[in-house]
């Protein structure tokens, strides 16, 4: 796999529009996902994804292949966002659920099992969350966003927004601790 992308880049990096292509259409949906978490508009995301594929495109001869090249991608993913939000200055609003978004999606039939009080907690608990996320500033929402919902290494994330390992664990820790602190403050708002 890792070898047919290097293949898939060195053809785009000579003008071959179907390699950029493959290459796009292999990582195209994990960059559509971090655009609509941070951005949490279906449009937005779409717009400001397409805006960083014409983004790598128009670069893709400057990648030296010092990371890997979704590192690279997701990157400048990143930086559409902040560039969009420094633009539009909108608030942004963050799903969990992936397939919010996905058309044609159907839902799983929950586990008979369950009780549909569970469920109602468990769907709470999800807004809960949710609704913290969007309360941490954009630093320690994008930690969290990368590391804790999209999975992505320490070093993923370090190359991804160009700062240190040692940056990343800190505004995780800080991101977690905030969250948690939102999350208290809710809980004894509810009860």
């Amino acid at each position: 796999m890792q070898q047919q992308e290097e293949i898939l880049i060195e053809r785009a990096k000579t003008g071959d529009v179907e390699s950029f292509e493959e290459l796009i259409q292999n990582h195209q949906q994990r960059a559509f996902n971090i655009a609509y978490r941070m951005l949490g508009n279906l449009e937005d995301a779409n717009d400001v994804t397409q805006e960083a594929f014409l983004r790598v495109y128009r670069s893709i001869d400057k990648f030296k292949g010092n990371s890997s090249f979704s590192t690279w991608l997701y990157s400048i993913v990143n930086n559409a966002c902040i560039d969009f939000i420094r633009k539009h200055k909108k608030t942004k609003v963050i799903y969990i659920d992936d397939n919010k978004y996905q058309e044609g999606y159907q839902k799983e039939i929950p586990d008979r099992k369950n009780v549909p009080e569970d469920l109602l907690e468990k769907k709470e608990i999800k807004e809960r969350v949710h609704d913290a996320i969007n309360q941490l500033n954009y630093d320690q929402r994008t930690i969290i966003i990368l590391r804790d919902i999209q999975g992505f290494s320490y070093q993923e994330i370090a190359e991804i927004l160009n700062i240190s390992e040692g940056t990343v664990k800190s505004r995780i820790s800080r991101g977690r601790n905030n969250l948690k602190e939102i999350l208290h403050a809710t809980n004894k708002r509810t009860s």
